[in-house]
């Protein structure tokens, strides 16, 4: 198809991504085309496979090829207009419109602050020979019914990967959901009165604030740092407010990425005790630590602790499988919410989870999700520094990287504009619980490793500094 100059200064991965565009645009790969498979052209290349999927997910990214399955690659045969206005009239990114924006792009829009993996990085978690087998281990087959609580074996199985976490924990302690939005949906309706204070992360999650907000709660927002919480204004919160409940998220925190210290957390349970706080903690994206990093979860063995995560993001959005994990006294009208909310998961999602989990599927392919996520993390990390973003700490691993625009720069403006050019950033005041301006943005390292965006922000972020030394020297 073509040859790759080893010789060049330019990537192996930028070379494959330059020459199929070119070969797209000259017309030479037509409009719905095959590509060869990842193993195929690497192979004729003489490259590693990742090196290939890097180029393919950034022209899948870039609205150039399309994913379809196991069925491969093909040359995109139909495109939409960009859009023409920054954001519609009165969603100056609320929580909503990032969330649909991020699940229902415009062609060619690249999401560099998505909060999720590129679809072709999971494509192959579960194959089709896996339902198979899960429908095969259930007497019912499509007809089975799952117990509200879920499936004891799932359920005995998700208790063993906390257990492997260090988290004390067994299976009657265990509800299965529909993913963390549910799960936080559930200790809302559970333990949030209106009129009660409840302690959040600043910058933090923000549907979280929404669904709160509905709640009727005051949040009162305690800073969030490199190492964790700040204790001294946590402590100050607590005295002067009797907050209801904390909500944390302990590992690779979103949007910083940032993983909490054992010595902060033991100082955040400290507080909690002290005051009678509930503590609900926010694992969704621990499975992506490269580590064996320490959980509130762990240290308080589940005391005054509800714990949840969810499979959503490393394995499959379809699946829609998450759990909580706390104490039978809290459990209890967790499980009664569930029953009023959705009666049940749906069980054909548990077998299919409990088959993967079961056979040892899931492990190899979070190694794989964790090799592949440092490389990105480091290329991500170089090309944003070079573009002029300040990354003054980069986190331990996961999906996201925190970076500050310099000086001067007006993030809102940067963020609409670079929306006019087909690239959706989530501004920093978009994860703070007041909206305050904030000068940071938060890059997915899979997507932020694109070309296109670097030279984007290299070419705006260098005309800012431009003018404000121009304005100096006046």
């Amino acid at each position: 198809m073509f040859a790759i100059d080893r010789t060049s200064a330019l990537p192996l991965a930028d070379q494959i991504e330059t020459r199929l565009r070119a070969l797209v645009e000259a017309g030479q790969l037509s409009p719905g085309a095959r590509l060869p498979s990842i193993r195929a052209l690497a192979a004729q290349l003489g490259v590693s496979p990742n090196t290939v999927v890097t180029a393919y997910d950034r022209l899948v990214a870039a609205a150039v090829i399309d994913s379809r399955g196991t069925a491969g690659f093909f040359v995109r045969e139909t495109g939409t207009a960009m859009p023409t206005d920054a954001l519609a009239a009165g969603e100056e990114q609320d929580a909503v419109w990032l969330v649909q924006q991020n699940n229902d792009l415009p062609a060619g829009m690249l999401p560099a602050s998505s909060g999720a993996l590129p679809l072709s990085w999971l494509e192959d978690a579960i194959p089709a020979t896996v339902v198979q087998r899960a429908l095969a281990h259930s007497a019912g087959g499509m007809a089975s019914r799952c117990p509200p609580q879920g499936l004891p074996e799932l359920r005995e199985r998700i208790a063993m990967l906390m257990r492997g976490q260090g988290i004390a924990v067994d299976a009657s302690r265990v509800l299965t959901t529909c993913g963390s939005t549910h799960a936080i949906d559930m200790i809302c309706r559970c333990f949030v009165q209106p009129g009660d204070t409840v302690l959040v992360e600043d910058p933090g999650y923000f549907l979280l604030f929404d669904r709160l907000r509905e709640a009727g709660a005051r949040l009162v927002a305690i800073r969030r740092r490199p190492d964790g919480l700040d204790l001294d204004q946590l402590e100050a919160a607590c005295a002067e407010h009797r907050p209801r409940l904390l909500f944390v998220q302990s590992v690779l925190h979103n949007p910083t990425g940032w993983s909490s210290s054992a010595a902060n957390l033991h100082r955040v349970l400290l507080l909690a005790e002290r005051h009678g706080l509930l503590i609900a903690e926010d694992d969704v994206h621990g499975h992506f630590h490269p580590g064996s990093p320490t959980r509130l979860a762990q240290l308080a063995e589940l005391r005054q602790v509800i714990y949840f995560s969810s499979f959503c993001k490393a394995l499959s959005p379809a699946l829609r499988m998450g759990y909580v994990a706390a104490d039978a006294a809290l459990l209890k009208p967790l499980l009664r919410a569930k029953i009023h909310s959705v009666l049940t998961t749906g069980a054909l999602n548990e077998f299919v989870l409990l088959e993967l989990l079961a056979s040892g599927r899931f492990r190899k392919h979070l190694d794989r999700l964790q090799q592949k996520l440092a490389t990105a993390r480091g290329e991500a990390s170089r090309s944003l520094r070079q573009a002029g973003i300040l990354l003054d700490h980069p986190g331990e691993g996961g999906l996201f990287l925190w970076g500050a625009v310099p000086r001067g720069v007006d993030v809102d403006v940067l963020v609409k504009d670079a929306y006019r050019n087909g690239l959706l950033l989530a501004r920093g005041a978009a994860f703070a619980a007041s909206g305050a301006a904030d000068p940071h943005l938060r890059f997915n390292v899979v997507f932020s490793q694109h070309r296109r965006l670097c030279e984007y922000l290299q070419q705006r972020l260098s005309a800012a500094h431009g003018a404000l030394e121009r304005l100096r020297l006046l």
